[in-house]
């Protein structure tokens, strides 16, 4: 019925309504996704190195060059522009010597899984609009919870990496210490007294965190480590015996199965007791060394995490699966009351004694894409066992690039990984050390402009080193020998040009 007055106008069929995804443009859909995926598939074929060492100056103007109010009007020219900015010059993952950082080759199912979250466009954060993919999402969370051991009262929700996670994690620590503070200070009096522990290999998103929860600039303390680079149980607990001395609060112990440098895990089982002594929670990173969960040979690396309060988990490095995919879970789901918030128009409070699941009651995000879809295809067709075996092959791989360091008298080690990670530098007998430590780094640069492989950097004890992320079961004992005679020739030459006078090198 018309309004009086009103005109009346028949739909718009001007190009903009031909490129929406409706069941009238089912052909468009099908060819210009088979196009794109040929593109990609193509340029895959024909990558013999990781990336081609491009600069910034160099591929900056040709983006800033691009009128994006002038469309091109065919897929296939604006698919040919994007090779030109994106594709040709893209860090290939998959690539046998990429060894930077933890970024993976991914399964072939979650790419089909990325596919179909993308097209239908669930938002995670109510039933009545993500019907089914609420439940999926929630079945994954109850399945990595038993993988973990967290029990029954275990519940988490899908992030959006691993420092989302952290971050959830922390609020819920701080408010559950807001909550059991005995004498009740005022909210400002408990949040300068609040403090968190990690170790001097933990994750720089904790300090992070402690920032964006209002924490003081001094609330994070980092205790040392041991010869392995884990966490020193001893100092933790005196720690948290003068924070207690000191009339300070410790709000959360933060451990990690998988520290990014070394790939260490903390002694969980000790630093779980500790905790659990203190009433304080813990909380157990476990970004990089999720893939534990599932390998079939070395799960027991993983031994007293199921005592944590909360678990951060990134699928999204060693589950194999494309970005964004990660998980924060905790023991009891009844801490995840501090991040609801009720909307009328969105996830009313009647929707509770509906029992209608809404999943914004549970995230920090409102809008959110289905990523769980991604690893419910994983296990669905490859099954967890087939995706741990893949891990358990880039440890091995790390074994193998450990044994090839310690063999070269070219190269000193700082520790074995129980994971895929060694950090370690060129150092050959007689160079002086400001010298290694300017070849180190020459290396690494002059590595990554040739292309040839990638490889990343670190600080241990004041002095550069380099690292190997070993992610990818492609990656050979054959890749790992070239790319370190690679590192030793870069290195060695920029020695020999110094010495003899020539300070043309840079250093970065």
């Amino acid at each position: 019925m018309s309004l009086p007055g009103a005109t009346v106008q028949a739909p718009s069929t001007g190009a903009g309504r031909d490129h929406l995804f409706t069941a009238g443009s089912l052909e468009r859909y099908r060819r210009v996704l088979a196009d794109g995926i040929g593109r990609v598939a193509d340029r895959v074929a024909t990558v013999d190195r990781p990336c081609t060492g491009v600069t910034p100056q160099h591929l900056a103007p040709r983006v800033r060059g691009i009128d994006l109010d002038r469309p091109l009007g065919d897929t296939g020219a604006a698919l040919d522009e994007l090779h030109d900015v994106y594709l040709r010059d893209a860090v290939f993952f998959h690539h046998s010597r990429y060894l930077a950082h933890l970024n993976c080759p991914v399964v072939i199912p979650a790419l089909l899984g990325e596919a179909v979250l993308s097209a239908v466009n669930s938002s995670m954060d109510t039933w009545d609009q993500s019907a089914g993919a609420t439940l999926i999402e929630r079945r994954l969370i109850d399945w990595t919870a038993e993988r973990i051991g967290l029990g029954p009262a275990a519940d988490g929700v899908f992030t959006s990496g691993g420092t989302q996670s952290n971050l959830q994690a922390l609020l819920l620590a701080r408010e559950e210490a807001w909550a059991r503070a005995g004498a009740r200070p005022s909210r400002p009096e408990l949040l300068s007294r609040l403090r968190l522990i990690t170790s001097a290999a933990g994750h720089f998103s904790v300090q992070k965190a402690a920032k964006l929860l209002g924490l003081d600039a001094d609330a994070v303390l980092t205790v040392g480590t041991d010869t392995d680079r884990r966490m020193r149980a001893d100092e933790l607990a005196r720690e948290i015996d003068c924070c207690r001395r000191d009339g300070l609060r410790v709000m959360a112990v933060v451990a990690t199965a998988g520290t990014t440098d070394f790939g260490t895990i903390d002694p969980l089982p000790r630093i779980a007791d500790i905790c659990a002594a203190a009433g304080v929670w813990l909380h157990v990173d476990a970004a990089y060394g999720c893939g534990l969960l599932v390998s079939p040979t070395r799960r027991n690396l993983l031994d007293g995490i199921e005592r944590a309060d909360s678990v951060t988990v990134d699928y999204h490095k060693s589950f194999f699966q494309p970005v964004s995919s990660s998980a924060v879970l905790v023991r009891d789901r009844r801490v995840l009351r501090h991040v609801t918030w009720h909307a009328d128009y969105l996830n009313p409070a009647r929707a509770v004694e509906q029992h209608i699941p809404n999943q914004v009651d549970k995230s920090i995000q409102t809008t959110r894409r289905f990523d769980a879809l991604k690893l419910w295809l994983t296990l669905r067709v490859m099954g967890p066992d087939a995706v741990g075996a893949l891990f358990d092959e880039v440890v091995d791989r790390a074994a193998d690039a450990w044994r090839l360091l310690t063999g070269d008298p070219r190269f000193e080690v700082v520790t074995r990984s129980p994971l895929s990670t060694v950090v370690f530098r060129w150092r050959p007998a007689g160079v002086a050390p400001h010298l290694v430590d300017d070849a180190n780094l020459y290396a690494r640069e002059a590595l990554a402009a040739s292309g040839a492989a990638l490889v990343a950097g670190t600080r241990v004890d004041g002095a550069h080193h380099l690292k190997l992320t070993l992610l990818n079961p492609e990656t050979t004992v054959a890749d790992l020998a070239h790319v370190l005679d690679l590192i030793a020739g870069h290195a060695g030459g920029y020695v020999r040009s110094r010495t003899a006078g020539d300070l043309s090198c840079p250093v970065g």
